[in-house]
């Protein structure tokens, strides 16, 4: 990779998990009445198919490299009051639908969901489905700390439908988990791995970082080397996004001199990537690895990849409901966040109210762009070949990308736009040039990690 591009692209960028980003969400247009209203229509529009994002904030320890919403505590007497809160929340959501829901894609994310309990966890999918159905293609995931996810917790998930299982894995450089203060020997990851594919977990996925605080190019290689001893169907390789002005102490458990950066921060990626490719793992839209095999790579070579606030995924719906403290939905007309505080978001769903504090109903110009970015960031290419594919501005952002063709990133024809191998490492830089929020906006804050 040319040092020169990194120098020249590596600026503040979106991640670009939604399209308006959060930061430049429109309150002013936003009401929960208006939101309610997006998710009847589409509902209606997709026959009741839905995918569910449910959040499970707590954890033990505080990962200091992590930029989640959680709230760290050892006291898991708050399991069940929060797992009844959640049950509250969805029935508050079924009372806005005239038929039973048809779940297609169920996420537990957090935090840690395996600080909760197999029986707590038990509790809340029998809470979710006791008015509610299974698509025939379901797909239910959860993310699993290796320290802490038993035998137990794999075997009842599995037994509520569940095949795939995520384990936040890092680095397993020692010093480098103390200074994130994510400390699991490779042991606690394999027998993890080993139990899910035991009891019949058919996707196993390894989230690894890098341009972590001391990591050098031989501990990413020591830590692949290690993955692969193990060939998780997934990889997730993702850059170490550093935002300590917006997660506040979290972040700062080291100085900004101990994180690799720029050139030295890509040197990282590139020599993973090239590892990963040797043992034929396959990229997947932006830092993601699959095995050829799997459902994602499928997905991806039949154009029908998808991506949303979880990321990238095979089950393609327009609603997507957000269930707990902070999280967010996603009705394709809408976009609303719950609130982040725990307490606050308790109160209001017991008093009747849907949690939701903001969110951005999208125009017109919204939607058209929302899909360009949808398919540059899943199939690498987009096209307005279709007149309904034309905004106002997209005259301009052809001319603006005109120096990324030059730079060998994209090629352009009258109406398509294609994304080259070399183009793939500055795919957010890509999208940047079709976001109309942040060219109108030009904010002076900081508000994102750096793109490369």
């Amino acid at each position: 990779m040319c040092d020169s591009l990194v120098q020249k692209y590596n600026v503040p960028g979106p991640r670009y998990t939604s399209y308006p980003t959060v930061p430049f969400w429109d309150e002013s247009t936003f009401s929960v009445e208006k939101w309610e209203t997006s998710l009847q229509q589409s509902f209606a529009e997709n026959n009741g198919a839905l995918s569910l994002y449910i959040h499970l904030p707590y954890c033990e320890s505080l990962c200091t490299f992590c930029g989640c919403h959680k709230r760290i505590t050892k006291r898991h007497e708050v399991e069940k009051p929060y797992i009844e809160t959640l049950l509250k929340e969805w029935k508050l959501y079924l009372y806005l639908f005239e038929t039973p829901p048809i779940i297609k894609e169920i996420h537990l994310g957090g935090g840690t969901p395996t600080f909760f309990s197999p029986e707590s966890l038990k509790l809340l999918m029998d809470g979710i489905f006791e008015f509610a159905d299974r698509a025939e293609d379901y797909e239910f995931s959860f993310e699993g700390h290796p320290n802490n996810t038993t035998k137990e917790h794999l075997q009842v998930l599995y037994d509520l439908g569940f095949r795939r299982v995520s384990y936040g894995v890092q680095d397993y450089n020692i010093d480098i988990q103390k200074a994130i203060n994510r400390v699991q020997p490779f042991e606690n990851v394999q027998r993890a791995t080993l139990d899910a594919r035991e009891i019949g977990y058919t996707s196993v996925s390894h989230d690894l970082i890098f341009g972590l605080p001391f990591q050098k190019p031989e501990h990413v290689v020591d830590t692949i080397n290690k993955t692969l001893l193990l060939m998780p169907e997934r990889i997730a390789f993702y850059s170490y996004a550093h935002v300590p002005w917006i997660k506040g102490n979290g972040q700062r458990g080291f100085d900004d001199k101990d994180i690799p950066k720029g050139d030295e921060k890509r040197v990282l990626y590139e020599m993973g990537k090239k590892l990963f490719e040797e043992l034929g793992y396959v990229e997947i839209g932006m830092d993601h690895f699959a095995i050829p095999e799997d459902s994602l790579t499928v997905a991806m070579d039949s154009k029908k990849l998808h991506r949303n606030f979880m990321g990238y995924t095979t089950q393609k719906t327009d609603l997507m409901i957000g269930l707990g403290a902070s999280s967010i939905s996603d009705s394709w007309y809408a976009f609303a966040q719950n609130e982040k505080n725990i307490e606050t978001y308790v109160q209001k769903v017991n008093s009747g109210e849907i949690p939701v504090v903001k969110g951005h109903v999208l125009d017109k110009e919204d939607l058209i762009i929302r899909k360009h970015i949808l398919n540059l960031m899943c199939n690498m290419e987009t096209s307005w070949e279709d007149s309904s594919k034309v905004f106002t501005a997209l005259p301009n952002v052809i001319t603006s990308l005109y120096e990324f063709e030059n730079d060998g990133l994209i090629t352009i024809t009258h109406d398509t736009l294609s994304v080259t191998e070399k183009g793939r490492t500055f795919i957010r830089n890509i999208c940047m040039a079709f976001d109309m929020y942040l060219k109108r906006a030009k904010p002076e804050n900081r508000l994102f990690s750096m793109t490369v």
